[in-house]
């Protein structure tokens, strides 16, 4: 009897299922008894094969469909696999009461067993709001203040515990002092505690809830394993602590369990994922068949041999090649650059191309690390006339960091702008609540003045409790202090003062959280852009004018996203900025990691190359102005990774790369040690790998030398053979004239580039 992966004999015809698949995912498919990994490479078609083993189950009559647990991460991917399988096995498939998400299949479960954890089964699931209002609450009443200990942070506490399996009892004595000096675990409790009197209980309560009571209660758990006789999983690279437990709880009967994932796309550790429980799977598992779909079905092989190289250096993995039938194609493009804003110029040069050529904007991506990446292009876009779309976040100037911040220097700028006072007066909280502003309304409508005028005078009268008196009395005077500042300090100063003195920055530093970083990130951005402009009036012009860009909907558009919100997804030209030490990978993830937040970072960088179906393009930058400064910058190190045979490198620097290093040649390489190392892994390689290594990781070069400290810090003093009036040279832009000079920073009247900034060690003199 033929096997359905073998060579089909006339007589016998191929399942509907299995017709189109390739030998490993057919033998994924058909290999229905005891644990398998699906070793599931980017864009190998790995929803096609857990679709079709799903099919298989069902159509072969080896379980009904109410004896099959199949857990996904989103509803989105649910509802995929719900419509494959229909289309595939017909109407039978919506008897699949436990095809879900974790979520979703854990609330079904524990509604039948409420009463075990002291909840009943109506019980209501909070969102996040709820939880921060609950905690609180809990905060207040225990005495503590909120602003010192935000709520937030303990919500974050709470959250990752609970995706680590941990109830209040098992937290240890370094977990309880994350939390008001030794109180994390009395509030876990309490919270916990209130959450079962209001018969509630938050997202991560609905796995933990059901892993007690599996833990607790033998007889349920070996129910639920005697009914599942098939569990499946997808994205089992992105399992936290407690679904691996659930899982493994579930399985350890029949051990039918099919888990489909890819180490090397393990991406969200920040949420909880854990890489190791994919890698540990045959340890769990004994005997497990793990099978690899390694044929690529969306990129070409130099996009392919880029990113599989690169994935190569980490350790922690369980190792595959990807590859295609495909010919051809274009080499990945390494394009050096001298700054930020000739990047986004260059990226709007090269789109402006492709749309002359044919290519749809909807077909073309730009990914970034991070999300303030996106200013300066979003910039560039909107002075060429460039459609795009922000996916997975809002544009630069619409996020709440932003419009909060823009609502202050609207203030500054317009005393009478009624509706920045609104957003911002109790922003970030200072006990000013709804009644106070009620006040303030009746009193200037009733004055017939703004709301800022009517805020000072109010304070003259008794209308107001003496606290919210005082505390406002302090805002306005804040804000008369800022307007007067507006006169004398540029912009940028202005809102950095601004953003100091009102709180707003304090109170994200004090959440303690990766998304309150990132919005820290994006207001350093802000105060960056506004560099540019010599007034605040003509930056807020210029904002105006961005925010009034809308376009149809139904009109092409680049997608301008994150890696991470990248994931899953593919475009035909895909452009990669920023590739540079400390921006990529990221100076804040390695320094909270260590070693396996780098090999997440070179993960995030595999599946950013591997969204490109025909091009990929990288971009790094000589000098790059972060957090306000300017700082040179040395390529990332995945550039140094990437082999020589599928790249093709490009820079416009003029020179200026063998300049740069000869500045820094004095000072001391923090990644000299990871330099020598990929040189002595690039050398066993063959030339192509050496001559990467060469070009990237030379060990002089330097872009933070101490914690804290930029590499322009080093670079302060002037030379002492430039001065003002002087004619000098520049590679790039010629010949000009020294008009202005700060430290080692030349403004540079030059004779056909115009006025630029540039520092000191890039000219000559002529």
């Amino acid at each position: 009897m033929n096997r359905p992966d073998s060579p089909a004999s006339p007589n016998i015809a191929v399942p509907a299922w299995l017709d189109g698949l390739n030998p490993p995912q057919r033998e994924a498919v058909v290999t229905t008894e005891g644990p398998v990994l699906m070793l599931a490479g980017a864009g190998t078609g790995k929803t096609a094969a857990l679709t079709a083993r799903l099919a298989n189950l069902l159509r072969q009559r080896l379980a009904w469909p109410s004896e099959i647990l199949c857990v996904t991460f989103t509803n989105k991917a649910a509802r995929e696999m719900r419509e494959r399988v229909g289309q595939l096995i017909g109407p039978s498939v919506e008897g699949m009461p436990w095809l879900g998400t974790f979520h979703s299949v854990a609330a079904k479960m524990l509604r039948r067993h409420a009463e075990l954890v002291g909840l009943q089964s109506n019980f209501t699931i909070i969102d996040t709001d709820d939880q921060i209002r609950l905690l609180k609450q809990l905060i207040v009443a225990e005495g503590l203040d909120e602003k010192r200990w935000p709520a937030r942070q303990l919500a974050g506490l709470i959250d990752k515990w609970k995706n680590r399996g941990l109830n209040p009892a098992d937290l240890d004595a370094g977990e309880n002092e994350a939390y008001a000096n030794g109180k994390g675990q009395r509030f876990y409790a309490l919270y916990q505690n209130r959450l079962k009197d209001l018969n509630a209980c938050d997202f991560g309560d609905l796995l933990l809830h059901m892993l007690n009571i599996f833990r607790r209660e033998r007889d349920i758990l070996e129910m639920y394993q005697q009914r599942f006789k098939y569990v499946m999983v997808d994205e089992y690279q992105d399992t936290n602590a407690v679904q691996y437990l659930w899982l493994r709880l579930l399985a350890q009967t029949r051990k039918n369990i099919c888990v489909v994932g890819d180490d090397d796309q393990s991406i969200y550790s920040w949420r909880g994922a854990e890489v190791a429980n994919i890698l540990r799977f045959e340890k769990d598992f004994p005997g497990a068949k793990v099978i690899k779909l390694e044929q690529n079905y969306r990129s070409t092989p130099h996009i392919l041999g880029a990113a599989s190289g690169l994935i190569a250096e980490n350790a922690e993995r369980l190792g595959k090649t990807l590859w295609t039938e495909r010919n051809g194609g274009d080499k990945v493009r390494v394009i050096g650059i001298w700054d930020g804003p000739e990047e986004a110029r260059r990226i709007g040069e090269e789109i402006e191309r492709l749309e002359r050529e044919g290519c749809s904007l909807d077909a073309v991506a730009i990914l970034v690390r991070a999300q303030f990446q996106t200013r300066e292009i979003e910039d560039r876009f909107i002075q060429i006339g460039m459609a795009y779309r922000i996916v997975g976040g809002f544009r630069f100037y619409e996020r709440a960091e932003i419009r909060d911040a823009l609502a202050y220097l609207r203030l500054i700028a317009s005393p009478s702008d009624d509706l920045a006072f609104e957003r911002i007066y109790n922003t970030p909280k200072r006990g000013l609540g709804d009644k106070t502003l009620e006040k303030i309304h009746r009193f200037a409508r009733a004055q017939g003045m703004p709301l800022l005028r009517a805020a000072l005078e109010i304070c003259d009268t008794d209308e107001l409790p003496t606290r919210a008196r005082n505390t406002l009395l302090a805002l306005v005077r804040d804000f008369a202090r800022w307007r007067d500042a507006a006169g004398t300090l540029v912009p940028a100063e202005l809102a950095r003062t601004m953003l100091d003195e009102s709180g707003y920055t304090a109170a994200l530093q004090a959440e303690k959280s990766a998304e309150a970083n990132g919005r820290l990130e994006n207001l350093s951005e802000l105060a960056r852009a506004m560099e540019e402009y010599d007034t605040l009036g003509d930056f807020l012009e210029h904002v105006s004018l961005v925010m009034d860009n809308d376009r149809s909907e139904d009109e092409e558009k680049v997608t301008v996203m994150t890696i991470h919100a990248a994931k899953g997804l593919e475009f035909d030209q895909v452009f990669l900025p920023g590739w540079e030490e400390g921006v990529f990978p990221s100076q804040r993830a390695l320094d909270e990691g260590g070693l396996a937040s780098l090999e997440e970072e070179r993960r995030l960088a595999y599946v950013a190359i591997t969204r490109a179906k025909k091009r990929c393009t990288i971009l790094h930058a000589a000098n790059r102005r972060i957090y306000g400064q300017w700082t040179s910058s040395i390529p990332s190190r995945f550039i140094g990774e990437l082999p020589g045979d599928h790249i093709e490198e490009e820079t416009t620097l003029s020179g200026g790369a063998s300049l740069w290093r000869a500045q820094w040649s004095e000072h001391s390489d923090p990644f000299a040690d990871v330099a020598r190392a990929q040189a002595g892994r690039a050398a066993s390689r063959g030339p192509g790998w050496q001559r990467a290594a060469a070009q990237t990781y030379d060990p002089t070069p330097k872009r933070i030398a101490e914690p804290g400290r930029s590499a322009a810090s080093f670079a302060s003093k002037p030379r002492a053979d430039i001065a003002l009036g002087a004619r000098v040279f520049h590679d790039k832009f010629g010949y000009g004239t020294v008009a202005a000079q700060e430290g080692n920073k030349l403004e540079i009247d030059f004779e056909t580039a115009g006025r630029k900034r540039v520092i000191d060690s890039f000219i000559k003199p002529a």
